[in-house]
């Protein structure tokens, strides 16, 4: 059975949106390196529909980086009511959206890894889907910008701290697991 992980650069002041302008220069080698670990056991990379068309165009286009590369081979689940067909190793999730990744969830073997939070976040959340958060607090502050879990009612939230990982450069990653 896999796992549905969410992971997120978050800033000082609790902004996630557009992370690498505000955090880009704190993903080092350290961090990248880090991060081309984790997706080891990943099988899957879930995205909403506005991550899949920031990312489509961005990453497609990058060749020899390792980190990259990696995303790029993952079979790409894409949540949407509004398109119609996708690309990058993609299929498309319409209708019950927690009905089918739990079922997906049952049947792989692999991990899936969704990137950011978003409003698909209530949904995981409302239906027991997540199974970790890893939250990259990035030593900035992004000043203004979507703050993290501000889709999500605050009562579903109730996360307890597993892991704790700091790098040289500051950045700190906290995992959390939801109750």
């Amino acid at each position: 059975m896999g796992k549905l992980m969410v992971s997120s650069f978050v800033s000082l002041d609790g902004v996630i949106e557009t992370p690498m302008a505000w955090g880009g220069r704190f993903f080092d080698d350290e961090c990248r390196e880090y991060a081309l670990r984790k997706l080891d056991d990943v099988e899957y990379f879930l995205l909403g529909r506005r991550a899949y068309e920031a990312f489509v165009p961005a990453w497609t286009t990058v060749t020899g980086n390792a980190y990259i590369d990696r995303i790029n081979e993952l079979k790409k689940l894409v949540a949407s009511t509004t398109l119609n067909e996708v690309r990058w190793n993609a299929s498309l999730i319409k209708g019950d959206l927690a009905k089918q990744l739990a079922t997906l969830k049952s049947q792989v073997g692999g991990h899936i890894l969704k990137y950011g939070i978003s409003q698909l976040d209530r949904t995981l959340l409302d239906n027991g889907l997540v199974d970790e958060y890893d939250l990259w607090i990035m030593p900035t502050r992004a000043g203004q910008g979507k703050r993290a879990f501000a889709d999500v009612d605050a009562d579903r939230l109730n996360l307890e701290l597993i892991r704790m990982h700091a790098f040289r450069n500051g950045v700190v990653v906290l995992k959390y697991r939801p109750h």
